[in-house]
């Protein structure tokens, strides 16, 4: 299995060097050439996500790695999860479960994407006797969780950028409690915006990097991180009907890169009904679906911060084997003044969208008061990211046949802030979260400006 680029000048990839090249050349995303497709009769007898991983995972990496290597990196991959199985479902009634994605140590979904992109970086770096930096920022979740996974790997050094902003407590700490010599979470006195610019501005000069050294993304651009997610819809099918009939998927979504894993995985075979799209007030992905009007709007801040983009990078993957067939010329074109100007696609290619696709947007409002609603009716007490996608499904539920399975991306007690405004009392809270709270925070303060970020990675990068 080799990788090209959606945009079609940066192809014939392996593995190893999509992994550690992250973003494509020309500016798009990696794919796979093809969709490998499983045998569902094999899955239906397996048991755990680990079997799951185990199955699906090489078929992305023959091109770099033996598969009895592979299952080395798995055995090792997804650790200090607060439940054995990783993964749990919360049946709320016959027709509708909860998959709660949050029992990893950061208590958020992003843990099976990152911890497997980190094991594999690790690999390659042991392999080829070299070093490599992290550098990203985070609206919350994505830094605590990248940290936690590199935190162990001596060739390894993590700075992540942490806007001012619309974070929690817990979120922050999670990052600043870790102490450890190649950990270096940044406060930067600037927006999520202005760490994202300085971010792409580093991958594009590198100018901090040692010769010979790579620079490495974590966000869900990395395909690595798709394949993580990819497993845990084909276990989340197997615990809840066995692949006995399509479900339905709704998921909470910013950068797209949780919807696009459960797509990808139906295009490996996965019995599906339809994917809910569910956004909160950043609503382009909700524009796009109901009036294929894609087009970047300034960012509002919402109690749902994961979600609290403008722009969902991920979604050129979908536009690119979904709606465009693999024409990486038209994607190519449709990107080229993107995103100064908004992409509206052909009208017959843009309905296809409901052969698959529904979407919603619901504002803090409405998630505070489905927060409430599951509380009160099931005792079931969600995040506000889970109350987004349960609100979507209570608004389309008269359009959805078949079971419909929840996304709960983070675990409450990441929001407490939202819990209080809802009138929610959370009893008990995950020890990997609990135990931050006390510990002592080591940060490092900077203006979010380019030339400070960019020496004081050089000093601390000898």
């Amino acid at each position: 299995m080799l990788f090209h680029s959606t945009r079609g000048k940066d192809k014939d990839k392996t593995f190893e060097e999509v992994l550690m090249q992250g973003l494509a050349n020309d500016g798009g995303l990696f794919m796979p050439d093809s969709w490998p497709q499983v045998d569902i009769d094999h899955l239906k007898n397996l048991s755990t996500f680990l079997d799951i991983a185990k199955y699906i995972v090489p078929m992305y990496t023959g091109s770099s790695f033996e598969n009895k290597d592979v299952e080395k990196v798995l055995e090792k991959t997804w650790h200090d999860f607060e439940k054995k199985e990783l993964i749990e479902t919360f049946d709320i009634d016959k027709s509708l479960t909860v998959l709660e994605l949050f029992h990893g140590p950061t208590a958020a979904f992003k843990d099976f994407g990152l911890q497997l992109a980190a094991a594999f970086f690790n690999k390659t770096l042991q392999v080829q006797n070299k070093t490599a930096i992290v550098f990203g920022a985070t609206s919350g979740d994505t830094g605590s969780a990248a940290i936690d996974a590199c935190k162990d790997f001596d060739l390894i050094k993590s700075f992540i950028l942490i806007p001012d902003g619309n974070m929690s407590e817990i979120q922050r700490k999670q990052m600043t409690t870790v102490n450890r010599p190649n950990v270096f979470p940044i406060l930067a006195n600037g927006t999520f915006d202005d760490c994202q610019d300085i971010v792409k501005k580093g991958f594009k000069e590198r100018s901090f990097l040692k010769e010979d050294q790579y620079l490495l993304a974590v966000n869900s651009i990395n395909w690595v991180r798709i394949i993580g997610q990819i497993c845990y819809y084909f276990f989340a099918s197997l615990k809840v009907n066995k692949f006995s009939e399509p479900l339905n998927f709704s998921v909470p979504t910013g950068n797209f890169g949780n919807v696009f894993a459960c797509y990808a995985a139906s295009k490996m075979g996965m019995p599906l009904s339809k994917i809910i799209v569910a956004v909160n007030n950043n609503d382009i992905l909700d524009r796009f679906f109901k009036n294929n009007d894609y087009s970047k709007a300034d960012v509002t801040e919402t109690i749902s911060p994961s979600m609290d983009i403008s722009v969902a990078s991920n979604f050129e993957r979908l536009l690119y084997d979904f709606y465009f067939n693999r024409n990486s010329q038209k994607c190519s074109d449709h990107y080229t003044d993107f995103p100064s100007k908004g992409i509206k696609i052909d009208e017959k290619m843009w309905k296809k969208s409901s052969e698959l696709f529904l979407s919603y947007s619901i504002n803090d409002d409405s998630t505070y008061e489905c927060m409430k609603h599951f509380c009160d009716n099931f005792n079931y007490i969600m995040d506000p990211h889970t109350a987004v996608a349960a609100k979507a499904v209570i608004k389309l539920n008269n359009t959805l046949s078949n079971k419909t399975v929840i996304l709960s991306t983070a675990h409450p007690a990441k929001f407490p802030i939202a819990l209080k405004n809802a009138e929610i009392n959370l009893d008990n809270m995950p020890k990997n979260l609990e135990k931050v709270l006390n510990m002592k925070e080591v940060e490092y303060k900077l203006s979010a400006s380019e030339d400070s970020i960019f020496d004081f990675i050089k000093e601390k990068n000898k």
